[in-house]
């Protein structure tokens, strides 16, 4: 597959399972990372930011929104301000193999914000938001009859740098 954008070939192949295997250029990666500071930009301000046609920058949004690359759009949420002041990681381990069940439990708990199936010692590790220390409590209580768990509180978050430029350098 290729794409022609301003006198610029980008070849494009499919993999095996159908996903679009993509080459980037700069201007891509200028518009990944404009949008991963604001995906509110209007294609106007973006072409701007860019210098970039509208109509080009279009067809290249598109084509990333098309490739999988652009997942969707989202907002950041203070959990702070809605009073879930505590983050915990937690450390799962299955007792008996009920491992649906607890993907099912954490997939709809009100306070998992996300949540991994891991290789090594364990089997998950999950994040959860909450309130109060009672709140941890109870998670634990409900997931005992089936799993053991390691707690760690979170004191500070550590602000990474995770803009698109940083992990297309040596791609």
């Amino acid at each position: 597959m290729t794409y022609n954008t301003n006198d610029k070939v980008i070849f494009g192949t499919k993999n095996i399972l159908g996903a679009l295997h993509m080459k980037f250029d700069e201007i891509d990666i200028s518009i990944l990372s404009e949008l991963q500071k604001n995906s509110r930009l209007s294609i106007r301000e973006l072409s701007k930011r860019i210098n970039l046609s509208p109509p080009s920058v279009t067809e290249r949004v598109n084509r990333l929104q098309d490739s999988g690359i652009i997942e969707g759009y989202t907002i950041r949420i203070n959990k702070k301000k809605l009073g879930l002041s505590i983050d915990c990681i937690m450390k799962i381990t299955m007792k008996n193999g009920e491992y649906n069940k607890f993907k099912n439990f954490i997939k709809n708990h009100k306070r998992s914000e996300w949540g991994y199936r891991i290789a090594g010692d364990g089997c998950f590790l999950v994040k959860l938001s909450v309130k109060n220390l009672e709140e941890i409590e109870e998670f634990i209580n409900d997931i005992s009859e089936y799993s053991l768990t390691t707690t760690i509180i979170a004191f500070s978050e550590v602000e990474i740098d995770n803009n698109i430029n940083k992990f297309m350098e040596d791609i």
